[in-house]
């Protein structure tokens, strides 16, 4: 049975609990095998001025993986030294693993902006996705995308979908529902700025690396 892996693409500046939460969700809703934490090494839809180097903010998902057996982070984009584009990420692990179901998990407020990304329909073509709840976007505006093309294989997700289950290989966009946390890597910048605790935002490693590295301070 092929496996089935969760690309998680990001800034990730600072990683926190919200992102482990959702991708502990997705993970667990779509049964995947593992989930690959991918911090970028340049943002192309972000401003660059307060974001950590990239060796920093893969360190620091690095340490935020650790402690969860079905999560990894990935060095693909940091490696690569240039401007991070999906189509890109996605052809070179599906070369790492030629034999899995790959899934894009992103927010849902990310997947309304997929007509923007480089080489779009091919993206569509060769992943799947796992849309979550953003705050104030509503899920099934994922279903209308594309003028509706994609709806009829559009499913939400709202129990368990097993290893076995035929309706997986059938549908390319997943609608999952989760919990977010109410958290923010904004929020939690804000607040090493102010000298603020940040204790319990995120993992206590990622926290200790960012009081030794002394990043966001300024």
């Amino acid at each position: 049975m092929k496996p089935r892996i969760g690309l998680f693409g990001g800034t990730f500046n600072p990683i926190h609990q919200g992102h482990l939460k959702a991708a502990e969700e997705v993970r667990s809703r779509l049964s995947l095998s593992r989930v690959l934490f991918i911090p970028s090494f340049i943002p192309p839809h972000k401003q660059t001025r307060d974001v950590a180097p990239p060796e920093d903010r893969l360190r620091m998902v690095e340490l935020a993986c650790r402690s969860h057996p079905h999560f990894v982070a990935s060095a693909v984009e940091v490696e690569a030294r240039e401007t991070s584009y999906s189509i890109i990420t996605i052809e070179k692990i599906k070369k790492i693993y030629p034999r899995a179901w790959l899934l894009f998990i992103l927010g849902v407020d990310a997947f309304l902006e997929i007509e923007t990304w480089r080489d779009y329909r091919r993206v569509l073509e060769e992943c799947r996705f796992a849309v979550m709840t953003r705050p104030g976007y509503a899920l099934e505006d994922a279903g209308h995308l594309l003028a509706g093309r994609l709806r009829d294989r559009t499913r939400e997700v709202t129990a368990p979908l097993g290893p076995g289950d035929r309706l997986f290989s059938r549908a390319r966009i997943f609608l999952v529902p989760i919990e977010a946390l109410d958290v923010s890597s904004t929020e939690i910048r804000k607040k090493i700025r102010n000298g603020d605790a940040i204790d319990g935002l995120l993992p206590p490693e990622v926290a200790e690396y960012i009081r030794k590295h002394r990043l966001y301070i300024s």
